[in-house]
């Protein structure tokens, strides 16, 4: 186990791979699924809030003085007097998972004074999990552990990128197509397309919606960086955490690096498409 954060690490491990298992019992058979919204495109299961239970009350358990901002519970402001939060989505890819195809995860990221500092992202399916914190990123599957870094890959014509499954987007195939990209790669979960950038499988992976929560970029983001990539929002901007308004408005572009830079100046007409750039910036 890594020194840094080592405790936090086991115990957002071992959590993680717990939720994976509750996950796995409703997945195999009959549940109920509600809606968040009117247009029911946000679906809930009783997995998602047991899920979250469980990882909620183990967080408290071993680290009573951290905050928590979770998916499925109530957002208690008094975690903005904290240093630490930890950033939880129970399940990443309900969509995916009432659908059946597997593409889901569980996300526990570690904040502290603001930015993303520990990622454990976990897929219960296949049984990988991925961890990282600064300087190091492990995969654990089929009983192996390995460090992972990002490619180093600067051409975007030989680049592989991660697009959504269930919310196919025009801005990314304008994205694409602006730096003639060849070979996209549909998954559910952000989690696991940014797992796919970290472990090298892939290079690039963003997402124009500015409904994406904290919860949603703090694990991806601390593997990502741990594996020596980048993640900004579409801006440029660092990510931040533990605000008031927890949403990430500006997007979030995930990349192994040396493709950042070209691919945020290939966002800029898109950008001021969507009134979030100036034409004179």
């Amino acid at each position: 186990m890594h020194k840094i954060l080592e405790k936090e690490i086991d115990i957002a491990c071992t959590l993680a791979r717990q939720a994976g298992a509750l996950l796995l019992k409703y997945y195999q058979s009959d549940f109920t699924i509600d809606y968040k919204d009117k247009a029911q495109s946000d679906p809930v299961t009783i997995a998602d809030k047991e899920a979250n239970e469980l990882i909620v009350t183990g967080l408290q358990a071993a680290l009573p003085d951290d905050a928590i901002l979770a998916e499925e519970s109530v957002d208690e402001l008094t975690r903005l007097r904290k240093r630490r939060v930890w950033c939880v989505d129970p399940m990443d890819g309900t969509r995916e998972f009432v659908q059946g195809n597997g593409q889901f995860s569980v996300m526990i990221g570690l904040a502290i004074d603001g930015e993303a500092r520990l990622g454990v992202v976990y897929e219960p399916t296949t049984d990988t999990l991925i961890w990282g914190v600064p300087g190091k990123a492990v995969l654990e599957r089929d009983g192996q552990a390995k460090d992972v870094r990002v490619t180093h890959e600067n051409n975007p014509e030989r680049a592989t990128l991660m697009v959504s499954r269930s919310h196919p987007s025009k801005n990314v195939q304008r994205f694409s197509q602006s730096l003639n990209i060849q070979k996209t790669m549909p998954m559910g979960s952000v989690g696991l397309k940014v797992l796919r950038v970290a472990e090298a499988t892939a290079d690039l992976y963003l997402t124009t919606s500015g409904h994406t929560k904290e919860w949603d970029a703090c694990a991806p983001e601390a593997i990502i960086r741990a594996a020596g990539g980048m993640m900004t929002d579409l801006l440029g901007n660092p990510l931040r955490y533990n605000k008031k308004d927890i949403a990430m408005s500006k997007g979030l572009l995930a990349s192994n690096g040396p493709l950042h830079d070209l691919s945020l100046r290939a966002l800029e007409p898109l950008l001021i498409d969507k009134g979030w750039l100036s034409p004179l910036d």
